[in-house]
């Protein structure tokens, strides 16, 4: 391995967390972080969200459950995991042996299950943070996702907080009417920092079969496509909330982390540039580092909300 830059402060706060550096690994893609442990130093990344945690296992989505696109893809996986309880007594303990922020995704289909999720991890060392999944549907409301509604984001966010002793993230979707409106109203609920964001319904159709190319007909689409339009709602959540933004949505160079940033951001996730290189993430600190020493910054959180206008 080269030697690494040295002079550049990458270290990042979001809310009291105190990250190492800004490169985190997005829930879904980095599985639960402990087997990607023989290909990627984990120690270099500033964080990982684990896979979505729920109370029971879930079978997920049925196959295939990826799409390539221009420029992204589309999936359904349909939150596959191995529930909350097998995560802390085979996944949790592994995780504990390395020096970087372990998040923990969370959803449910009703508050009452988000809130027993988080009392399960909550007896649990070695996590520093939640991040909510509210772009699950509310079967105690019809199907309604806790994402597009504020009053019921809220109601998730305010059972989470009074539980939580732990920072709690909140991942928003970004088809809100109003992302600012969303992320305030997650934020007098009491959350600590808002993720922006998840992926944007879609459709991939094969025009010879006229069938969908994925087991569950729609999906989510992410990748560099969505990109400019994620960092947007990135801009304008940060002109309406003061809690720390993490920016989600196509990055895959060291300069797509540094306009995250530049928007609005403390934080970024990286998510489908590791179905391209598993190592993505790993590669990023390194390249952000090089970037920050030519360009002459001496600490990347000198740049956070630095748009010109």
């Amino acid at each position: 391995m080269s030697e690494r830059p040295s002079g550049v402060d990458l270290r990042v706060s979001v809310g009291t967390l105190r990250l190492k550096n800004p490169i985190i690994t997005a829930c879904g893609t980095f599985g639960y972080g402990i087997e990607f442990a023989h290909l990627v130093d984990l120690n270099r990344l500033g964080g990982i969200v684990v896979k979505g945690l729920s109370i029971e296992p879930m079978a997920g989505a049925p196959s295939p459950r990826m799409c390539e696109t221009p420029s992204g893809m589309v999936n359904a996986i349909g939150l596959q995991n191995i529930g909350v309880r097998a995560f802390v007594a085979e996944k949790l303990p592994q995780l504990r042996r390395y020096d970087t922020a372990i998040i923990a995704n969370v959803f449910g289909h009703t508050i009452p299950e988000y809130a027993e999720v988080i009392r399960i991890l909550e007896d649990s060392e070695g996590l520093a943070a939640y991040e909510l999944n509210i772009s699950c549907p509310n079967v105690d409301k019809g199907g309604i996702e806790y994402g597009t509604n504020p009053t019921l984001a809220a109601d998730v966010v305010s059972t989470a907080r009074k539980i939580s002793k732990r920072p709690l993230w909140v991942k928003l979707s970004p088809t809100v009417g109003t992302i600012g409106v969303m992320a305030k109203a997650v934020e007098s609920a009491g959350a600590d920092a808002v993720v922006i964001a998840n992926t944007y319904p879609a459709l991939c159709l094969d025009a010879h079969t006229r069938r969908s190319r994925l087991g569950s007909t729609a999906g989510g689409l992410s990748g560099a496509a969505i990109k400019p339009i994620t960092m947007r709602l990135v801009y304008e959540a940060s002109r309406a909330i003061k809690i720390p933004i993490v920016g989600l949505g196509g990055i895959e160079s060291p300069t797509d982390a540094v306009e995250y940033i530049i928007a609005g951001a403390s934080a970024v996730e990286v998510g489908t540039a590791h179905f391209l290189d598993p190592r993505a993430s790993e590669k990023l600190v390194g390249g952000l580092e090089a970037w920050c020493m030519a360009e002459n910054v001496l600490g990347i959180s000198m740049l956070r909300g630095s748009i010109q206008s």
